[in-house]
């Protein structure tokens, strides 16, 4: 099954739940002005839950999976310290969130727009099912 198949078939049976444009300051990167200061990056992150785990029947908030719980993983993965890749963000933010029982799948992005002054961003992307 490729990728466009796999998120079909998501797509069918979860509701997509994201968290997009999240504006951090982190300490990422291996180049010397990368290190002497943190820099503004991006996150994009999306959740698959199964329709069965987030279709609330009290209209309360813990029948679902909370937004601030996407957050909390980032803030907490950015205050542990300097990260050198953004692959390493993204897998160990992806590894994080999927193990949350009600996350069937996601996908996490991080962008710097800072880096190079003749494009918008640089950046890494990652899609995980369980």
């Amino acid at each position: 099954m490729n990728n466009t198949s796999q998120e079909y078939v998501l797509m069918n049976e979860c509701r997509k739940l994201f968290l997009e444009g999240l504006e951090v300051q982190a300490r990422i990167g291996i180049h010397d002005f990368e290190l002497s200061k943190p820099q503004r990056l991006i996150i994009d992150v999306e959740l698959y839950v199964p329709l069965s785990l987030s279709t609330p029947s009290s209209d309360a908030i813990h029948e679902v999976v909370d937004y601030d719980f996407i957050r909390e993983v980032v803030f907490e993965r950015i205050a542990q310290g300097h990260i050198n890749l953004q692959e390493s963000l993204v897998d160990d933010l992806l590894s994080t969130l999927l193990n949350h029982p009600g996350v069937k799948a996601a996908r996490v992005s991080s962008y710097k727009p800072d880096v190079y002054p003749d494009c918008n961003a640089v950046g890494v992307e990652v899609f995980r099912s369980k």
